[in-house]
């Protein structure tokens, strides 16, 4: 049964886990003094302000406030959930997911394993699916027909394999034989999209005589499967429907096999088709993806640029493809900054990026690659070819309808050098118009400054205690706040609890501990909090802290219990106890 990840587990995780590493491979990180910076994955930026340090094992963005420690990068940044990003870092690290009993009421019990047994059957099924459709191109009774078909298309043996590429026959029923028999898979194959419900209750093949090319998420799992025709039937591609494993706006074909491929993975390039990423990954050019059919989405694109720095769109040249690469350029444009570049390349009508790169080879068609149309180019091309103006009335109320996308674009040099060849253009080259329009394009800025932090000594107490849980072997007796009731003062209690039954838990471990609580969000902003006390002196401030909360409480104390002496209210019990206090200080 699926039992929750045990606290230890994740600590133990955590600990062996090296968050630079985590990030450098993804986000290539510079050495800042003890830490480490780049410009945020998570938003658009000129200079960095995204800071990793080695120390806390922890991340923050001073631009955006994003933050956390290992766990939250993956989920953040590889868009996994909790689950999913811990099994990913277990993998990282090289060891087992464990977990432990559920301690959960027998009906939530039923209903987590529901759902994680479903999900674990789902990926199950879908491998075994896969399997089938690659058996059957090794031995189904038509197999020399697909077998034909792709050497006809220049594939070889090997990246057939490496894709995974398989064949279904045109029977109606084939697969739902194989994995219906007892009748108890028909309804996940219906929802996996891998049958359809047909009369009677008697579900049969969505795929039939296609070549299969089965889609892996971003670990490796087969989510969905795209099939093309052997022939000119309708449609000549069919791909898999949205599942509860499959989201096509959120995946890309061929992302998994260009990491297997490439361990530093420079840029991609986004064609329309399956076949085209694997036509150019079996001539070398092994970074092509595919949208799946849709739109290249907001999603995907974000995937891209969190992956590479170059991404180029390599579409049919006719007015559906420049349409297709207009829509991922409005998409793309939020996502534009600094250092990365969006680049378009239109194949000649009759062509595909198959067909084209088998006519020219590699090495030709990686310069029509590196020759690609920059954004700016694309973006006045397109945009003048659907819109021709005449007269200097028609070119001014132009600019008025540019300005949407230009506003999209975060600020950057590249926006600055669209404005100013938009100025040139439409003949605006006085420095007056060009400062408007660049007024006109800024990004809005934020003026408000962040409040600053209240510096009380529970907030320091437990900053300080975040960024040096050891500090806590300094206090001692911890009962000494029992009677405390200050705000922070349970928050507080908790934390020394935690470090003092965890003697070598480290920052990023603690804050695990508080994920998806109103107390992490606290603890995230003291993390994050610019208090400037240097770590030779945390241990000192921290008593200090500790000390000013007891003596305010004391000084408290007191004054409550002369009020009820003046009142005559007192009791003898809180005579004794003011008595004491008096005779203390």
């Amino acid at each position: 049964m699926a039992g929750r990840i045990p606290r230890q587990f994740i600590d133990d995780l955590l600990a062996r886990a090296d968050i630079v590493e985590l990030v450098d491979a993804r986000v290539p990180l510079k050495k800042a003094g003890k830490n480490y910076q780049a410009c945020c994955p998570f938003h658009n930026e000129k200079s960095p302000s995204f800071t990793v340090s080695h120390d806390k094992q922890f991340y923050h963005c001073f631009g955006c406030g994003e933050h956390g420690n290992a766990i939250s990068f993956l989920m953040e940044f590889d868009r996994l959930d909790f689950v999913d990003a811990v099994e990913e870092l277990a993998s990282h690290c090289g060891i087992e997911v464990v977990r432990e009993e559920n301690n959960a009421s027998p009906a939530e019990q039923r209903r987590q394993q529901q759902i994680y047994q479903q999900k674990q059957d789902d990926y199950e099924l879908m491998k075994q699916v896969s399997r089938f459709f690659q058996q059957q191109l090794k031995s189904s009774t038509d197999k020399d027909v697909a077998i034909n078909y792709l050497k006809g298309r220049g594939l070889s043996g090997e990246v057939v394999k490496r894709f995974g590429i398989g064949y279904i026959s045109d029977a109606w029923d084939g697969m739902m034989k194989t994995f219906s028999a007892n009748g108890q898979a028909n309804q996940q194959l219906v929802d996996l999209g891998m049958a359809i419900q047909g009369d009677k209750n008697r579900p049969y093949d969505r795929f039939r005589g296609r070549i299969m090319f089965p889609i892996h998420d971003k670990r490796g799992r087969v989510i969905g499967f795209g099939g093309r025709v052997l022939g000119d039937e309708k449609p000549k591609y069919l791909n898999s429907p949205e599942t509860r494993v499959y989201h096509k706006g959120q995946e890309l074909y061929g992302l998994y096999e260009a990491k297997q491929a490439n361990k530093n993975l420079e840029r991609l390039v986004v064609v329309e088709g399956y076949m085209d990423v694997v036509a150019l990954a079996q001539h070398g050019v092994n970074y092509a993806v595919a949208s799946l059919g849709t739109a290249t989405t907001s999603e995907q694109l974000q995937t891209m640029f969190r992956t590479v720095k170059e991404v180029i769109c390599c579409f049919d040249g006719d007015r559906a493809g420049r349409d297709a690469a207009w829509r991922a350029m409005e998409n793309a444009l939020p996502l534009i900054r600094d250092g990365f570049s969006l680049k378009f390349v239109f194949v000649p009508d009759g062509e595909d990026p198959d067909s084209l790169i088998r006519k020219q080879g590699q090495a030709a068609f990686e310069k029509t690659l590196n020759e690609a149309m920059p954004l700016s180019q694309f973006l006045f091309d397109k945009f003048l070819e659907d819109n021709p103006v005449n007269t200097t009335e028609e070119k001014v109320a132009l600019i008025d309808k540019l300005q949407p996308y230009l506003h999209k674009l975060p600020d950057s040099m590249l926006k600055n050098a669209i404005v100013e060849e938009m100025a040139t253009y439409f003949g605006l080259n006085s420095e007056k118009r060009l400062l408007e329009l660049q007024k006109i394009n800024a990004s809005p800025v934020q003026k408000a400054g962040k409040k600053s932090t209240k510096v009380t000594p529970v907030r320091l107490a437990i900053a300080l205690l975040l960024e040096h849980p050891h500090i806590v072997k300094e206090l001692g007796d911890i009962s000494v706040l029992e009677p405390l009731t200050m705000p922070g003062i349970e928050l507080l209690t908790q934390l020394l609890q935690l470090c003092q039954q965890n003697p070598e838990i480290k920052t990023a471990q603690l804050l695990e501990y508080f994920r998806d609580t109103a107390q992490g969000k606290q603890l995230a902003k003291l993390m994050c909090w610019q208090h400037h006390i240097e770590a030779d002196a945390a241990a000192d401030v921290f008593l200090d802290s500790i000390e000013k909360l007891l003596n305010d409480f004391v000084e408290q104390r007191a004054e409550f219990l002369l009020q009820k002496a003046r009142l005559k209210k007192i009791t003898p019990q809180e005579r004794q106890e003011l008595q004491a206090i008096l005779n203390a200080t």
